[in-house]
């Protein structure tokens, strides 16, 4: 099974000249998504994990998955002021301007070990600044990974020494790499 087959490509989304990665098709499929998960949580092995993050909105799918089979708690990041307690903020730069993620105060610990989620590694500004918000409450980054990762943006150069894994990588050409169990 290739998960490339679960992944459909929309052309001119959400503007024109972006072909939009859709991860729907894997979403609905229970064999695509027992294979991503197994895929991401193998990637794993020997890690301790206390808490996983999630980034709003795609990046939630998988990062409950994952807190779940790893008997962690969940940690969402969100926009502003979709988070009911006490927060600390990151802002980003887009193409086209900034952006800014919330993470709750208590969410993470000193020293906790923590894991982040989210769908795509593009340009990486939204991951870096996830980090920053984990750094920040004194968490220790266990592992950045995605679904799949859009390698000719160099979004890894954006996360310093930080582990990083995708279960699909897509370059330049638009070829897929989709990860080995074995790695």
């Amino acid at each position: 099974m290739s998960l490339h087959q679960y992944i459909r490509d929309i052309q001119d989304f959400p503007k024109e000249g972006i072909i939009f990665k859709d991860i729907t098709p894997l979403l609905s499929s229970p064999e695509g998504t027992n294979e991503c998960l197994a895929l991401l949580i193998n990637s794993l092995k020997g890690k301790k994990i206390d808490k996983v993050v999630g980034v709003e909105s795609r990046g939630f799918f998988f990062a409950t998955l994952l807190a779940h089979e790893l008997n962690v708690g969940f940690v969402p990041v969100r926009k502003p002021k979709k988070l009911p307690f006490t927060t600390i903020s990151a802002s980003y730069k887009l193409e086209y301007g900034t952006d800014t993620l919330e993470i709750h105060t208590d969410a993470i610990k000193k020293g906790d070990r923590v894991l982040i989620h989210d769908d795509v590694l593009a340009s990486g500004g939204t991951a870096q600044a996830v980090c920053e918000l984990v750094d920040k409450l004194g968490g220790e980054i266990v592992q950045c990974n995605f679904l799949m990762e859009l390698s000719y943006l160099n979004g890894r150069a954006k996360l310093g020494n930080h582990e990083i894994f995708a279960a699909m990588t897509y370059g330049a050409d638009d070829k897929l790499h989709v990860a080995d169990m074995k790695s």
